[in-house]
């Protein structure tokens, strides 16, 4: 497949001609062919127009429609082949193994999706029958099922230019609720987005959809970007990606004349919380595989674990001569554009140069665009005065906090912002302590964990990818998993509708053989 540098408006393909960008390979410094134009006010609009000419009837086809959808955009993805792995691999400068199997993620999402929708669960169909003779007053008949919100606006992220992008799970999720998607590529990886937009075009045709159920726009600065979110037909946002940026869009949907929701994810230091069990059992172990968690990708995951608190003691110690020697020996990892790097050089910098601040360790050096590994100290005490030092820096760099007791410990929880994962390393004996954290834990993560790092975000139905702000602007709600279409549905009750005018999955046969709650307990078909 030839990429052609164009951006995707409905059925169209175009190129744009607002500026110019191009994708950049990190590990080599090379800018990449060809070049893409970004989208003007005009093309916006048409995108936007589109997509809420194809709402009403992409929003009504039937389950089995948009699950058979779903499947062609993953079977899509994958008939292009090694070639979206390699323009992938360059535009990003992460290895071949790592992109593989995010395409692997990217089409397991879709596919999940896909079983969700034949479930049916998502619609949370109830009825209450109408009961004419109750006293001293009749109930009416109540009818209630879950509708798509409308036209949604995904913004690809940089650090997952595939399972977080144009056909990631914010795609996927707002596709399978019956929204249609103007997609906002990312611009450090517009080839790899062409490749996965021209998959998803390609199945809006082969299954006879509204063109205006999919389109792609490029932005060569922020202009496109922000014309989307206020654009008035869009109803909902999905984002990945800094605080300012994710900032930045909820401004502006908030200013709408009409607000609209932005489900942002933004900015989490997810903490490692060692407890003293563990750590004199195996604070050696626990600090090896913590920078191995700590540099995987560059350390460039939102659930990378950049904060580690813990009681002072050997065990403590042990940990901390475990992690410095490791990282010491951590190559530097290609970040994933300059301008990432350039933030988390600053980052680093200012932890180093910070007067309450200890150095621990750096990692090996590299190429003008590899971040070097970093491991910082500092104590409790220093760290609940300085509000800075719960910055996230984005990469490879953690910051050890020293307690000097559980109230300590519990001081520093309290003051966290919110955050996506807390990992706790324990054993049976920490089992009182944990109990009495677990509360704080709670009120202040999307997901708690044992004995292991957050790095790995597993897609299924039980996962949280979210938290109270800022990790996310919307803490009951998720980015990964079957939970994540629940963003892009809203609820409408029915009362005393005739049955023909009723949607099919309320009427009294029942004719799509759904599970439905009727007078609040569970029935099946």
């Amino acid at each position: 497949m030839a990429l052609h540098g164009e951006m995707l408006v409905g059925s169209s393909a175009r190129r744009g001609t607002s500026g110019s960008l191009r994708g950049f390979d990190p590990s080599t410094g090379e800018k990449l062919d060809p070049a893409y134009g970004g989208a003007t006010a005009q093309d916006v609009q048409e995108a936007c127009r589109l997509a809420a000419e194809a709402f009403d009837t992409y929003r009504e086809t039937s389950i089995e429609e948009r699950a058979r959808f779903l499947e062609a955009i993953a079977q899509n993805i994958l008939d292009i082949g090694d070639e979206l792995v390699v323009r992938c691999m360059a535009e990003s400068g992460l290895p071949r193994g790592r992109l593989e199997g995010e395409r692997g993620r990217t089409v397991g999402q879709l596919r999940l999706f896909a079983e969700v929708l034949r479930d049916g669960g998502f619609l949370d169909l109830r009825i209450d029958p109408a009961q004419p003779e109750r006293k001293p007053l009749a109930r009416v008949d109540l009818r209630l099922r879950n509708i798509a919100v409308g036209p949604v606006a995904v913004f690809g992220a940089s650090n997952f230019p595939l399972a977080f992008s144009v056909a990631g799970g914010d795609t996927a999720s707002a596709l399978a609720a019956g929204c249609p998607v103007v997609a906002k590529a990312h611009s450090a990886h517009p080839g790899t987005s062409e490749f996965v937009g021209r998959a998803v075009q390609k199945a809006v045709a082969d299954c006879g959809l509204p063109e205006g159920v999919f389109s792609l726009i490029f932005d060569s600065g922020y202009e496109a970007g922000q014309a989307l979110v206020a654009d008035p037909h869009i109803a909902a946002v999905g984002f990945t990606g800094s605080r300012r940026g994710g900032m930045a869009l909820i401004k502006i949907a908030q200013s709408r004349p009409e607000p609209i929701p932005v489900y942002a994810e933004m900015s989490s230091i997810n903490p490692v919380v060692l407890f003293p069990g563990a750590l004199a059992a195996r604070g050696a172990d626990i600090g090896k595989a913590f920078i191995a968690s700590l540099t995987l990708g560059s350390g460039q995951f939102c659930t990378n674990p950049g904060l580690v608190l813990a009681v002072e003691g050997k065990g403590l110690d042990a940990f901390v001569d475990a992690a410095a020697s490791a990282l010491q020996e951590a190559p530097a990892g290609t970040m994933l554009t300059p301008g990432i790097h350039a933030a988390y050089s600053e980052g680093v910098e200012a932890l180093s140069k910070h007067a309450r601040v200890k150095t621990l360790a750096r990692g090996l050096t590299g190429g003008p665009y590899q971040g070097q590994a970093g491991l910082f100290s500092t104590t409790a005490s220093d760290f609940l005065k300085d509000p800075a030092l719960q910055a996230e820096v984005f990469g490879a760099t953690g910051l050890v906090v020293r307690c000097a007791d559980e109230t300590e410990l519990r001081q520093v929880l309290e003051k966290l912002e919110g955050q996506l994962t807390a990992a706790l390393h324990l054993e049976a004996s920490d089992h009182e302590s944990v109990r009495r954290l677990l509360p704080l834990l709670e009120r202040r993560v999307g997901r708690i964990l044992v004995n292991g790092f957050g790095t790995g975000v597993e897609v299924g139905h039980a996962m949280v990818h979210g938290g109270p702000f800022p990790a996310t602007s919307d803490g009951r709600t998720t980015s990964v998993g079957s939970l994540a279409i629940r963003r892009f549905l809203r609820p409408v009750s029915y009362q005393d509708l005739p049955q023909d005018l009723l949607p099919a999955s309320l009427r009294d046969d029942n004719p799509l053989g759904l599970s439905r709650r009727l007078d609040g307990k569970l029935v099946q078909p």
